[in-house]
């Protein structure tokens, strides 16, 4: 039996339990190692150079002694843990499709929640607005149930908070993590922190996309309401939404691995097929 996406919010537990696990699952599928490869701490070997490898990963010392471009590869350590950041921000709940931005993150925050486990990596969940939920990490998945429950419950009508969580988080973290951020980066100061953040972590950024949000830009005069203020606003369509290139643009500089999840499309394959990648691309490569 499959689970489709838009039965997610109506599943009891059990049944999305089952739908998580299936989904870590498939993202473990086809491989002995961790998907969570690439940008880690512990070298692995070094291979020759691939169009689209950040020239921050090439294995100089080898590629004097061959005269070809190698690069080097890394491995995130087990028992690296990870902090799943949530975005519980109103932004998120705005959905054009049957299923929302929110309700899809969720989704992906248990299935990457079972994967991490299954490494025997403890997991974190933090929500990313007003109101916060923190949970340190663990490795029981009873307890990882529970806040995926109570996340799926949760009242998700508050302000953006993603810059102040980083901000809070990264004194916090004694040793190199995993940092996966699951939110529509609709706060532009949270980038600055996003960077930073990956100068000293493995930081994933999961950014949730709504098709309408694309289909404004350009439009002409727009008047609407802000979701997370409830302010009305009357401005031009181009200057509605995110400015995808710059944005994709600053967080590579950033060091930050990125991909879109749109809620219209399935977005098991490409989960899958972006964090396997990471064990050939190196940081920034995106």
């Amino acid at each position: 039996m499959t689970f489709q996406l838009e039965d997610i919010d109506t599943l009891d537990s059990r049944q999305f339990a089952i739908a998580v696990r299936r989904l870590a699952d498939s993202l473990s599928y086809g491989t002995d190692a961790s998907p969570f490869l690439g940008s880690g701490t512990d070298y692995v070997q070094s291979r020759l150079y691939q169009p689209g490898d950040s020239v921050r990963s090439i294995d100089w010392r080898i590629t004097a002694r061959t005269n070809k471009f190698h690069v080097k590869e890394f491995e995130t350590p087990k028992r690296m843990p990870c902090y799943l950041l949530v975005d519980t921000s109103a932004s998120m709940t705005i959905s054009s499709t049957r299923r929302s931005k929110y309700s899809i993150a969720v989704h992906i925050a248990g299935g990457l929640a079972f994967a991490c486990l299954d490494r025997i990596s403890p997991v974190a969940v933090v929500s990313v607005g007003e109101n916060e939920l923190r949970y340190s990490p663990s490795l029981s998945r009873d307890k990882i149930l529970q806040w995926l429950h109570k996340l799926r419950t949760y009242r998700v009508d508050e302000k953006t908070c993603l810059e102040e969580r980083l901000r809070e988080l990264g004194p916090l973290l004694l040793n190199k993590s995993l940092i996966i951020v699951l939110s529509d980066l609709h706060a532009p100061e949270s980038i600055g922190p996003l960077k930073r953040m990956g100068q000293q972590h493995d930081v994933v950024a999961i950014q949730m996309v709504d098709p309408a949000e694309e289909g404004l830009r350009g439009v002409g005069f727009v008047r609407g309401r802000e979701a997370e203020t409830g302010r009305t606003i009357t401005t031009r369509g181009k200057k509605l939404g995110i400015d995808q290139a710059e944005l994709e643009q600053q967080l590579k500089r950033g060091r930050v691995d990125h991909l879109q999840v749109r809620t219209d499309e399935p977005f098991a394959y490409r989960l899958r097929h972006f964090f396997k990648s990471r064990g050939l691309l190196g940081r920034g490569a995106r």
